[in-house]
């Protein structure tokens, strides 16, 4: 047999012996193999489940795009009610205060209405004062009112006039005489006492002085013993210097 034909049978025969082939590399390089084949495997995975769930019907993309874009809504509705709440809060202010002006000016409407009509009745009655001044000559007590004012307390309005045409004013004062049935202090029979003023009220007499000319009004409030009842009220004129008056006028309140 040739030699040739020996070496190759020897080689790659049966008899040939066995070869191995290894790679020798360092611990790091067969790390960064490991970790560079666990990527792979994780971004498929990764991408696998990305797709899964677009695939299942839910892209969570999407829905962190949606939910962006509702919290950015929520935060605009929320600025929005912030506003609208202190626009709501101004314009109850402003309603409040137009509300108090209205009441204000009602109350103003209902006052200039009382004036009104007191102004036209005083200016019927100085218009009949004009006419009568040269019918009654001297002092007259042209009216007397007397009205209940609060829980034992009356009020009182006297108009004083002179007729004729004087020339100097008139001085003097006002006394009223209260008739007062019950109630503690009533000595007489008939179980009534009098109630006299200034004299029982000194505060009162500065509102019971008399300085006038033509007409002067004298207004004002007294009080009576608790549980007496008014029944009569007069009242006297005196000049000052004068012991009798110059003028009387009586009120019977039953």
């Amino acid at each position: 047999m040739p030699l040739w034909w020996r070496k190759v049978r020897q080689n790659f025969g049966i008899s040939a012996p066995r070869m191995a082939v290894r790679t020798h590399l360092p611990w790091w390089g067969r790390g960064t193999l490991l970790v560079v084949l666990l990527a792979i495997i994780g971004g498929m995975w990764w991408w696998g489940f990305d797709f899964g769930q677009i695939f299942g019907g839910f892209n969570r993309k999407e829905v962190e795009t949606r939910i962006a874009q509702l919290e950015a809504e929520a935060a605009r509705y929320r600025t929005e009610a912030g506003e609208l709440r202190a626009r709501n809060s101004t314009l109850e202010s402003e309603l409040a205060m137009a509300s108090g002006k209205q009441e204000a000016l009602s109350r103003q409407v209902i006052e200039m209405t009382g004036e009104n009509a007191q102004i036209k009745e005083e200016l019927a009655f100085l218009q009949k004062l004009v006419s009568d001044s040269s019918k009654t000559v001297g002092l007259q007590i042209q009216r007397l009112d007397v009205e209940p004012d609060g829980e034992d307390t009356w009020r009182y309005s006297v108009l004083v006039v002179r007729g004729g045409s004087p020339k100097d004013e008139f001085l003097g004062n006002v006394v009223l005489r209260a008739t007062l049935a019950g109630g503690p202090g009533t000595a007489d029979p008939a179980g009534q006492r009098i109630l006299q003023i200034p004299e029982d009220d000194p505060d009162a007499g500065p509102a019971l002085s008399l300085k006038f000319k033509y007409y002067q009004r004298v207004e004002g409030r007294f009080r009576v013993p608790h549980g007496s009842r008014l029944v009569a009220v007069a009242v006297r004129a005196y000049e000052t210097g004068q012991s009798l008056p110059r003028a009387t006028r009586n009120l019977s309140l039953g």
